[in-house]
């Protein structure tokens, strides 16, 4: 064919010492194909080219090839043929109503042999070097201070002789009226908190409902000692509240805490991975119940993990003000908005466990975007450096930014010192908000657009919201400026005011 380029498809298993012979017995090199199969549980493998050019099982044998007519590299240009005179484009390939590729075998290569599993699901087309082949699945947790540990060492001297055999709280409550060692050694742990802990101990589990990953930190982040003297950070967890007449301002109002980390370390642990769509924990921190992830391996007893220390600034917000922001027309229109683009995204993606984070967390979140922006230009640190953490549950409201690093370049102090003048920088940011270099188009985005297919965006882009998705707890999704800020599109939706 005429401006064709035309080339062998040979299966691997017709590979001599990793080259194919060909008919006057000349090895010629290959290359791997770049196409395979997958399915959304993360299982791949080839293709099965005879049946695809075919359209269906086949006893055909004969030669494949790869023709590319064409110089782009496009699907559509790129077709599959047989030399029985079967073809086929391998646009088909991409369509997933067409079931082309067939159901899924289960196969898990990266797991050696014999490691396939039982699925079905509809293979989809995957390059082999796309972005979305590979997205980690990971557990992001700050170690905070356990008031456990002091307890369990408190314990200790009076677990054998006194409390391994208290049956309930009045047989405790007696124990440290009456025993002088055990009312000295559990002084300042209530009677419910010993019990739990005696429970625990002796493998009967505890009355204590647990707590999310999130709002065990808030409730410590909220709970910060105030900042008093040259304070000298120690441990892996430090953390002063900034006293407010440092950070006073009109547009501050909104604003109830500022807390300086000093020290704190993050601890990441791969849970396994995922194909064509990245998943994040849920906004509360936790992974996903009933998301289905590529493990990474078939007796998974532990799991790769990585500790970074660093630094950051926390802003907690006045939950009254937010609860009240939420009540009004304006926000709960622009929220209708944003929820059509939601169910748009849904129906696309047939399956997910994805819920709408809600009105309040998308606002923090595209609030803490802002702020990323403006900090980095006078911290010292890249805004690629700067991550986030976005707390919007009956816990309370906040937005952390830190840093984080294997080394102790996580620690310069340079984020510390930009929260001290938090105020400049919050006015910063939303003066950054108000105005973007793409407005009227950005600010008048309609989430459920269908032609420009930003489902999951209100009025955010890369010119005002979008940042490095290392930064990004939601891969950036889910932010509107609208909702932080008025926009030349809508006036009356947003939370903060620059010039209030």
């Amino acid at each position: 064919m005429n401006g064709t380029r035309s080339r062998h498809l040979v299966p691997r298993r017709s590979l001599t010492r990793g080259k194919y012979i060909d008919r006057d017995r000349k090895p010629r090199p290959v290359v791997p194909v770049r196409f395979v199969r997958a399915c959304r549980a993360g299982h791949i493998g080839d293709i099965e080219w005879h049946s695809y050019v075919h359209r269906g099982q086949t006893t055909c044998r004969r030669e494949l090839f790869m023709d590319e007519r064409g110089t782009s590299g496009d699907l559509s240009e790129v077709w599959v043929r047989c030399a029985c005179g079967a073809e086929r484009p391998m646009t088909d390939a991409g369509k997933l109503e067409t079931r082309s590729l067939g159901n899924c075998d289960g196969s898990r290569p990266w797991l050696g042999l014999y490691a396939s599993e039982g699925c079905g699901d509809i293979n989809r087309l995957l390059i082999r070097t796309a972005s979305n082949a590979y997205f980690p699945q990971l557990m992001s947790v700050i170690s905070l201070p356990s008031r456990d540990e002091d307890l369990e060492k408190a314990i200790d001297p009076v677990w054998e002789h006194f409390l391994q055999y208290v049956q309930d709280k009045d047989e405790l409550s007696k124990e440290r009226g009456r025993k002088p060692p055990v009312r000295e050694a559990l002084k300042g742990f209530t009677d419910e908190e010993v019990f739990n802990a005696i429970r625990v101990r002796r493998g009967e589990g505890g009355d204590a409902p647990g707590k999310s990953v999130k709002q065990a930190e808030i409730e410590t982040l909220t709970a910060a000692e105030d900042e008093v003297g040259q304070d000298r950070p120690d441990g892996n967890f430090y953390a002063r509240a900034l006293p407010q007449k440092r950070w006073e301002a009109s547009w501050m109002a909104v604003v109830e805490r500022i807390v300086l980390i000093h020290r704190l370390r993050e601890v990441v642990a791969q849970v396994g991975f995922t194909r064509f769509e990245a998943l994040s924990p849920d906004i509360d921190g936790e992974l996903e119940v009933g998301v289905r992830r590529a493990d990474l391996s078939q007796h998974a007893d532990w799991l790769p993990a990585i500790e970074n220390r660093g630094e950051g600034i926390f802003l907690g917000f006045r939950k009254e003000a937010v609860d009240q922001w939420l009540k009004k027309e304006a926000v709960q229109s622009r929220g209708q908005q944003l929820i059509g683009g939601f169910d748009c995204w849904k129906a696309d993606h047939h399956g997910t466990k994805h819920k709408f984070p809600g009105l309040a967390y998308i606002m923090l979140h595209s609030l803490s975007h802002l702020l990323i922006t403006a900090v980095s230009l006078e911290c010292g640190y890249p805004a690629s450096a700067i991550r986030e953490r976005i707390y919007a549950s009956a816990a309370g409201y906040g937005v952390l930014l830190f840093t984080g690093s294997p080394d102790a370049e996580g620690t310069l102090g340079g984020l510390v010192e930009a929260g001290r003048r938090i105020h400049f920088h919050l006015k910063t940011a939303l003066d950054l908000g108000e105005l973007c270099s793409n407005d009227p188009v950005c600010a008048q985005h309609a989430p459920d657009n269908q032609h420009e297919r930003r489902f999951l965006l209100g009025s955010a882009c890369h010119g005002c919201l979008l940042i490095a998705e290392t930064s990004c707890e939601q891969h950036n999704d889910f932010l509107d400026r609208a909702l932080v800020v008025p926009t030349v599109d809508d006036q009356e939706a947003a939370f903060m005011r620059p010039d209030a």
